[in-house]
Parts: C-alpha cells; sequence; structure tokens
C-alpha cells in the first residue's frame, strides 16, 4: 500500500511540473508578441530580413565597374620610331589616341630635343600588356597607376535610365487615352521632361561604359641622347666619375656651339664689328701720317 502512495505522490509531482512548463511557454510566447505589436521596428532575426537582404545584393551586379588609369613618364632617343611603334600597338589593340601634341624643343650640340604628349585610350583587358609594351618600347623613368570604382554611380544612373524609360511608356500610353485638351497638354509636357532627362542619363551612362571599357595611358615622353639611370642608386665615386664625363661632354659641347655661332653670325660679324674696325684703323692711320709730316715740315722750317 505503501509503494502505492509513493507511486502517486510522484505521477502527480510530474503532472505539475508539465503544467508549470506550459504556463512558462505560452507566456514567453505572449510577451515576444507584445514587444513586436508594441515595438514593429525592434532587430528580429526572421526569414522576411533575410530574403529583402538577399534581394539587395541580387541588385549590384556581379562584377564591378572600374576605371583605370595609367601615366607614364618615358624616354626615347628617336621620338618618331617610338611614336610610329606606339601608334602601330595601339591599332592592334583596337584602341584609339585621345590627344596628341609634339614640342618641338631647342637645338643643342647638333640635335634638336624634343618632347611629345599621347593620352592613349586602349580596351581594359590589354590595359597591363599596352604597359609592358610601352616598357620594351622605351626608357620609364616614372609610372602610377589608378583604379576608381564607380559601381554604385553606374548602378544608380541605369536605374534612373530605367525608371525613365518606364515613365516614358506610361505617359505615351496616357496620351493616346487623354480625352480632352487639358489633360493631353499636361501628358505631352511631362513627356518633354521625361525625355529631355532620359537623353541626359543616357548619356552619363554612355560615358561612364566608356571609360569602364576603355582604360586610359597618359604618355609623356622626352627625346634625350643619354637615359635617366634608373636602376641602383650610385655610389659617391659613381657620381663623380660620371659628373666629371659630363662636365668634359659640356665644355665640348659649349665649344662646338661657340665655332657654329661665330660662323653663323659672321655676316654680322663683319658688317658690325669689323668694318667699323677698318674704318677707325684707317682714320687713326691718316691722323698719324698727318701728324708725322706736320712734325717733319716744322722741323724744316726751323731749320
Amino acid at each position: 500500500m505503501k509503494s502505492m502512495k509513493i507511486g502517486k505522490i510522484y505521477i502527480c509531482i510530474l503532472v505539475l511540473l508539465v503544467a508549470f512548463t506550459l504556463v512558462g511557454c505560452g507566456a514567453s510566447k505572449d510577451s515576444v508578441a507584445g514587444n513586436m505589436m508594441s515595438n514593429p521596428n525592434s532587430n528580429f532575426t526572421g526569414q522576411e530580413i533575410t530574403e529583402d537582404t538577399e534581394g539587395i545584393s541580387q541588385n549590384l551586379p556581379e562584377d564591378r565597374k572600374l576605371i583605370q588609369r595609367a601615366s607614364m613618364r618615358i624616354e626615347t632617343e628617336d621620338l618618331d620610331t617610338l611614336i610610329t611603334n606606339i601608334e602601330k600597338r595601339i591599332s592592334e589593340l583596337d584602341g584609339y589616341v585621345e590627344n596628341f601634341n609634339v614640342q618641338n624643343g631647342s637645338t643643342y650640340a647638333d640635335k634638336r630635343y624634343r618632347s611629345a604628349n599621347m593620352t592613349i585610350r586602349i580596351p581594359v583587358k590589354s590595359f597591363n600588356s599596352f604597359i609592358e609594351k610601352v616598357g620594351e618600347l622605351s626608357n620609364v623613368v616614372s609610372s602610377q597607376k589608378t583604379v576608381e570604382d564607380i559601381t554604385l554611380d553606374y548602378v544608380a544612373t541605369e536605374s534612373r535610365m530605367k525608371a525613365l524609360q518606364a515613365e516614358e511608356a506610361r505617359l505615351l500610353k496616357f496620351m493616346s487615352q487623354a480625352d480632352t485638351m487639358d489633360s493631353l497638354i499636361t501628358v505631352e509636357k511631362r513627356l518633354t521632361e521625361v525625355r529631355a532627362e532620359l537623353e541626359t542619363v543616357t548619356s552619363a551612362l554612355r560615358v561612364l561604359e566608356n571609360q569602364v571599357n576603355y582604360s586610359t595611358i597618359d604618355l609623356s615622353i622626352n627625346e634625350v641622347t643619354e637615359y635617366t639611370d634608373v636602376t641602383e642608386p650610385e655610389t659617391i665615386w659613381q657620381r663623380m666619375g660620371g659628373g666629371f664625363k659630363k662636365s668634359l661632354k659640356n665644355i665640348g659641347n659649349f665649344f662646338k656651339e661657340l665655332f657654329v655661332f661665330v660662323v653663323a653670325a659672321s655676316p654680322y660679324l663683319v658688317m658690325f664689328v669689323i668694318f667699323p674696325l677698318c674704318i677707325i684703323f684707317g682714320i687713326i692711320t691718316i691722323r698719324r701720317k698727318r701728324n708725322k709730316n706736320k712734325s717733319q715740315e716744322d722741323t724744316k722750317n726751323c731749320d
């Protein structure tokens, strides 16, 4: 009998525990529901938020929209040959020259030193290979690359263009259904505004596409007789020896240029220097003879 009573007591205890557990779960659910009703904007991790996030990520393009640009300062011993080779390579890569100018510079040591500037547009897939080719054809003194990410601007511009196209289609539909002159005028006015803005946005998108699809390379070219050493820094003895050789070369070039100047300016020297000196020398000689003859006459008179 005692064992039966003890069994009934255990069963009652288990029933009470289950009841308390169910009551607690119900209260927690009610509290969560109350919190959501009182604060619907509260942070809550749920299926809907996950789906919204995935939808936003799907709106972004898989590849980034990047604008690549390079700036190079290069040297060559033959400017004409280098430009010909560069233009040939541009044509092979289906690129084009956006801007080009040449400065003739000045003549020194029997050579005219010239320089040139080129702005080149190359398909983005050939950007690095073209830069490597320029390095093979010339001496690269300095170079710099920049990359600009315009993905957000591109997506915003493209979305705006699509929205305007959709509005244009709706306005055309409204125009065909307009039953009064006032409504027709209102639709036509808005249609004109939409088309003007659509043209501007479309043009801006084309510019972005061109900048993304074609990289820009700015070349600053100098024609030289000796390349700038861009390898390892020289020691003090190497710098002294190189400076001494350069000084001797400059002295030789100075006398060479001086000789060329004297020969080229010889007609002016004859007209403005030698001829006046001859006249002055002749006048002095005549005066000396007169003074000598006069002194001889005075001597005879005294005798």
